[in-house]
């Protein structure tokens, strides 16, 4: 069977048209699938006697586990998912458990004589390829279409996991270049100011391009990326003067935070937490304090580098003020390039780089309304913009048939705060510690904002799109938990 087998969806277009079209059928994320009905009969079963048949079974799973893991699913949307592959396969009863970067999944086969089966699987590397993230969707709804035997899963993943990148490393600078661009837009600058960003951008994830094939430790990407993000501010805006031009350096070095902030799992982490994994959320969260302080370390040598030469930053402001209606169209605009371009950086297909694109505008366009009209600080207007970034990314996604999680991480990113992380670290730097904690805690405010509003917006739609519910069927339930009072009990003849 070919591969193109398993593709349940057409192309963009094709999905565009039937979305338009009156009578288009409704499509189901496969997380919902997984989490609200069983699959259907199993067409191709395993020896549920054997124990290297369901070893194998498992191990599929635990495979496509390490792949959603990776591009920043929650823990229990990959449990649900991996259970949904295993059961299409048979295998009804299985415990699985995600801690932080491992895999565990065990089942105890057999009636009259109990074995148990272990498999354990470690997430090397957690880096999104949102184009791996499609095909293996489309892999467990195969799977669970009951289109795609043992076999065949276990080369398609062989295929998934040695496929090259989709493109050269051009489009992915000029992804991250673009992204820089926008987000110096969304702050407020102009177009000499967004220029500045975008090679500023450019200019980090080139480096950390090269530092990576060398296996060096991320933390130090990190400080070269702050590094990075503040000499050409200084560069530029001592050089502004001499041509009569004025551009404002925390702007364009926020913009190269929070590109710096997009590769890490700032928000992915309180996702974990609030979707109920405390553990994994904890490991990640200070994973991604240890290499935001990498950040700031590198961001305090290129004030220090800056101020050596002679060429100092003027003061930051403590609090950042409201944005004048003029600049909205431009800065939703921004934001919604900024995604977009996020989304084509982890290598995203054409449609859900389009559906990150419109999710941002509709997310950015709630985000001013209530801060400005309604006149709401700037936490309620975060959480509006990602309780709509969760529910119209997640409605949009599955008419689509994309994947939730792209729609959520893409359409979030360009609100991380980079800019508070700016402030608060400066402020501290120049001893006025009440400030800077200030900034530093409502950083974190803002990124458990958009975690809470993107996880409630998904569980939102989530219930609009769900299929009906089911209840396990009560045979299944008694073998998966066969005791020793039932081996006790005389057999019926």
């Amino acid at each position: 069977m070919e591969r193109e087998s398993i593709r349940t969806s057409a192309s963009w277009s094709e999905r565009l048209r039937a979305a338009l079209h009156p009578s288009a059928r409704q499509n189901v994320a496969t997380i919902d699938e997984a989490r609200t009905s069983p699959p259907p009969s199993v067409l191709a079963p395993v020896d549920l006697t054997d124990p290297a048949q369901v070893a194998a079974v498992m191990q599929i799973g635990a495979r496509i586990g390490e792949i959603l893991i990776a591009n920043g699913t929650t823990s229990s949307d990959a449990i649900a998912q991996i259970r949904t592959v295993t059961s299409s396969y048979g295998l009804h009863y299985c415990h699985v458990d995600i801690t932080v970067n491992t895999i565990t999944m065990n089942a105890i086969i057999g009636t009259d004589r109990r074995t148990p089966v272990t498999v354990f699987r470690v997430v090397t590397m957690m880096s999104e390829n949102y184009h791996k993230l499609q095909e293996a969707d489309r892999l467990i709804r195969g799977i669970r279409g009951g289109e795609v035997r043992p076999e065949r899963a276990e080369q398609i993943l062989d295929e998934i996991e040695n496929a090259p990148i989709p493109y050269r490393n051009t489009r992915f600078l000029g992804g991250w270049a673009l992204m820089g661009a926008s987000v110096a837009i969304l702050l407020g600058g102009d177009l000499l100011m967004s220029l500045i960003g975008g090679l500023t951008a450019f200019l980090i994830m080139g480096f950390n391009k090269v530092l990576s094939r060398n296996s060096l430790p991320y933390f130090f990407h990190c400080v070269l990326g702050g590094f990075l993000a503040t000499i050409p501010a200084a560069i530029f805006y001592d050089f502004s003067a001499s041509i009569g031009r004025t551009i404002v350096p925390s702007q364009v070095i926020a913009s190269g935070i929070v590109v710096l902030l997009a590769g890490l799992t700032l928000v992915q982490s309180l996702l974990d937490g609030v979707t109920g994994s405390p553990v994994t959320a904890s490991a990640r969260f200070f994973n991604t304090a240890l290499n935001t302080g990498g950040i700031v370390a590198g961001v305090a040598m290129g004030l220090f580098v800056s101020d050596l030469f002679g060429v100092g930053l003027p003061p930051v402001e403590t609090m950042p003020g409201k944005p004048s209606l003029d600049s909205v169209i431009w800065r939703i605009l921004g934001s919604a390039t900024a995604a977009a371009a996020f989304a084509v950086t982890c290598f995203a297909e054409r449609a859900a780089i389009a559906v990150s694109f419109i999710t941002a505008a509709a997310g950015s366009a709630i985000y001013y309304v209530f801060l400005i009209p309604f006149g709401t600080d700037r936490f309620m207007a975060t959480a509006a913009c990602a309780l709509v970034v969760g529910l119209a990314g997640g409605l949009i996604a599955r008419r689509f048939g994309i994947s939730p999680v792209i729609t959520a991480v893409a359409g979030v990113t360009p609100f991380l705060p980079g800019s508070g992380v700016y402030r608060g670290m400066y402020a501290v730097m120049n001893e006025q510690m009440v400030v800077g904690l200030t900034n530093i805690f409502s950083a974190i405010a803002t990124c458990m904002a958009l975690a809470g509003g993107v996880v409630f917006g998904e569980w939102i739609a989530r219930r609009i799109r769900a299929p009906q519910l089911y209840m396990p069927y009560r045979a299944l339930r008694r073998v998966g938990r066969f005791t020793f009072q039932q081996l006790r009990r005389p057999r019926k003849r």
